[in-house]
């Protein structure tokens, strides 16, 4: 799992550091911060790709139409999985980020209901994921691919209940 930098750079220097003390006599005490600068630049925050995939998976399984994500090798494989005692479903199957220091994008694969415009569908999940992540994240999503794998038929039986994900 790759971690990214999200450091915008600059440096830190203390206040007047570059004033001479002699030049502007003693100094009374003012109540100054150690470390100087804002505190919000006092460091870096990482982000791990995983992160993200579950941010967008989260936001693209609650579109109404989206029954469910990944193909459906990758579920089967989480079904038997998820049966497993101590196992648990996986909110990343069907995403896969890519995150770069300010930027991410995504690919998703998802099954949509029967009977729904995949077209809106498709449009919806986008503007969902997007807004999560770049909300919970900070990131600039600069692209979400979708896959449509599958379309889930009314009389199919589910390899797995989706609908219990929480």
């Amino acid at each position: 799992m790759a971690m990214t930098d999200m450091t915008e750079g600059g440096s830190v220097r203390a206040p007047d550091s570059e004033k001479n003390l002699a030049e502007t006599g003693p100094r009374k005490s003012q109540g100054t911060r150690r470390g100087g600068g804002d505190p919000a630049t006092r460091g870096r925050t990482t982000i791990a790709d995983g992160v993200v995939e579950k941010i967008a998976g989260l936001a693209a399984r609650d579109v109404v139409g989206v029954h469910a994500m990944g193909s459906g090798l990758s579920r089967t494989f989480g079904a038997v999985r998820d049966r497993v005692p101590g196992g648990s479903k996986s909110v990343t199957r069907g995403v896969k980020a890519e995150v770069g220091e300010v930027q991410t994008a995504l690919d998703l694969e998802i099954v949509v209901d029967y009977g729904v415009s995949i077209a809106d569908v498709a449009r919806a999940v986008r503007e969902n994921v997007i807004a999560a992540v770049e909300r919970m994240t900070g990131l600039e999503v600069v692209e979400v691919n979708i896959a449509v794998s599958d379309v889930k038929l009314p009389d199919e039986e589910d390899e797995e209940p989706e609908s219990r994900l929480q």
